[in-house]
């Protein structure tokens, strides 16, 4: 295991930052002292750390803030604000990077390139240029050296994870798993062929739709005969983010009067046509395709000078197979109907382990959480925070589950967000219970109901062929006492070996009894020495094994039972 104690200039670094921040559990670990009660640092304090250890931790934070799963809300509300405050890098160094990373001379491929950044990431910063043919492009490059940070990085978040995973604080959560499950999504997000190929599958998968409009929703096209793994070219897309663009996107939505004023009640309709759009497009994502754009944060959905809707930045995706999607909406419907019982079990159905789960109190902890929505009409309920305490009251219980639930809970949150600010009067559940109908029906009929109907006939066609036949073999086997029956009793190993236990026991103790009262007989009849002999012996053996059985009963701890 890798020690954090030992000196390195990185690591005195990050035992600097956590002594100033006042971690006292963590100092307690890193100076090999003992360590108080395990606990978090406040939310605040474990942002500060992470900004002040570098982008890498940053990025870090970013990764944990979509893992509602693992932590509550407070600390993703804190870790969902992590910006790495990094400066750009210089531009003769980019240059030398993208001449590098480039199949020919950047002269000839490309007829402008802006030295200034549009934006400058932990990893990567874009800027703006022009294809030889006139196409305008965005060009994410690699921030130089970065690699090698990383790598230095994550083998100290994994020795760290080793040092926390042998105490108490660790007890819960497989943390080195979950430090390399980490490690693989920062590895990941180095290889920029892996993004560029998630905006491929993102725009097929939106291309066609009966719920909206698929020419109104826009991935960037991927350049790929210029893009490998430090280097993405993509479309460059006219616009702004959907925040900042409510005043010009519903001036361009709605239009103006002959008097120059805008109609507010159009202004309004259209903003919310803008967020039924998102809801829907990402409804589709997540409950149809099982694949979805997991960081729809204000930075990453775009109002277009055209008026589409753009979805940047395809680095984090999530998915979502079809057992879980149905879980999932089979959820949706519970937790509209407020039934505690129905949400347990489908929690337990979507948990990947869950040791000795208490069902009775699981329920009642469900029954508390959607007890305050019982008085609330829809539109008052935020269904991201009911999917956060969904979570908690998961976590609350030792149920582990996916980690494709916290990219799940933290995609609906941010663009639940994005549209409340968008449009204050909207609300999720008004928005997909629509839906819900045609999905249920898709999952029960199948995208061809012909099909689906064809292959059940089939199924039904077969068992009726087959079953007379089956009932005559079942029948010949009744007659004929030639049928056996396999039980599997669960714990009955254990029962089997207490009977066996009690009745040695019984056994040895008439063994005794029959020592001591023959013992007896010959000492009462015994005229001789001789008898007086046997006698005695007979009474030492029966007072030892006598001794013996109560010392096993008692070191059994059942004497009482």
């Amino acid at each position: 295991m890798l020690s954090l104690t030992k000196t390195s200039s990185r690591q005195r670094e990050i035992l600097e930052v956590v002594f100033r921040n006042g971690w006292d559990y963590m100092r307690g670990l890193l100076t090999g002292g003992k360590a108080s009660k395990p606990q978090l640092p406040s939310p605040e304090v474990l942002r500060n750390i992470l900004i002040e250890l570098g982008p890498v931790y940053v990025k870090l934070g970013q990764l944990l803030s979509t893992r509602p799963d693992l932590l509550p809300g407070r600390y993703i509300d804190a870790l969902s604000t992590l910006q790495a405050q990094v400066p750009a890098v210089a531009w003769p160094e980019i240059e030398v990077l993208i001449r590098q990373q480039l199949n020919g001379p950047l002269e000839e491929i490309f007829a402008e390139l802006n030295p200034q950044p549009v934006a400058a990431g932990s990893i990567a910063q874009t800027h703006k240029a022009t294809l030889a043919d006139g196409r305008k492009v965005a060009i994410k490059v690699q921030r130089p050296g970065i690699d090698l940070v990383i790598a230095q990085d994550i083998a100290l978040i994994k020795g760290l994870a080793e040092l926390v995973s042998i105490s108490d604080f660790g007890s819960d959560f497989d943390l080195v798993a979950l430090a390399d499950e980490f490690s693989k999504a920062l590895l990941a997000e180095l290889d920029f062929t892996q993004e560029a190929s998630f905006a491929d599958q993102l725009r097929r998968n939106l291309s066609t739709s009966r719920w909206f409009d698929p020419k109104q929703v826009v991935v960037p096209q991927i350049y790929w005969n210029l893009t490998n793994k430090k280097l993405l070219v993509m479309e460059w897309l006219d616009g702004v983010p959907i925040l900042s663009s409510s005043l010009s996107a519903s001036q361009h939505l709605a239009g103006s009067r002959t008097n120059g004023t805008t109609d507010a009640a159009v202004v309004a309709e259209q903003r919310r046509a803008v967020t039924t759009l998102l809801f829907r497009a990402f409804f589709q994502q997540i409950y149809i395709d099982g694949f979805f754009h997991a960081d729809p944060h204000p930075g990453n959905l775009f109002y277009l000078d055209d008026g589409r809707v753009a979805l940047l930045d395809c680095g984090m995706i999530g998915r979502l197979d079809p057992r879980t999607q149905q879980i999932l909406t089979e959820m949706l419907l519970a937790i509209v109907d407020i039934d505690s019982q129905r949400c347990a079990q489908l929690t337990l159905q979507l948990a990947e382990s869950s040791p000795r789960v208490n069902l009775a109190r699981l329920e009642s902890d469900y029954d508390r959480m959607l007890r305050k929505y019982y008085n609330l009409s829809l539109s008052e309920i935020k269904f991201s925070e009911v999917i956060y305490e969904v979570l908690d009251v998961s976590r609350n219980n030792k149920v582990i589950l996916p980690g494709s639930m916290g990219l799940y809970a933290k995609a609906l949150a941010n663009l639940e967000g994005v549209a409340r600010t968008f449009d204050p009067e909207i609300n999720l559940l008004d928005q997909i219970k629509p839906l819900i109908t045609d999905l249920f029906r898709r999952q029960l009929l199948g995208d061809d109901p012909l099909q689906t109907l064809l292959r059940t006939a089939l199924d039904v066609k077969s068992l009726s062929l087959q079953s007379p036949r089956q009932l005559e073999l079942l029948l010949d086997r009744m007659t004929s006492e030639t049928m056996h029956w396999n039980l599997t009793l669960r714990d009955l190993d254990p029962l089997r070996r207490s009977l066996d236990d009690s009745a040695n026991r019984l056994s040895f103790s008439i063994v005794v009894g029959s020592l001591i009262m023959g013992a007896a007989i010959i000492s009462a009849k015994a005229q001789t020495a001789q008898l007086l002999v046997p006698s005695n012996a007979l009474f030492a053996a029966a007072s030892f094994l006598g001794l013996w059985l109560i010392v096993s009963i008692l070191r059994s701890g059942r004497l009482r039972s």
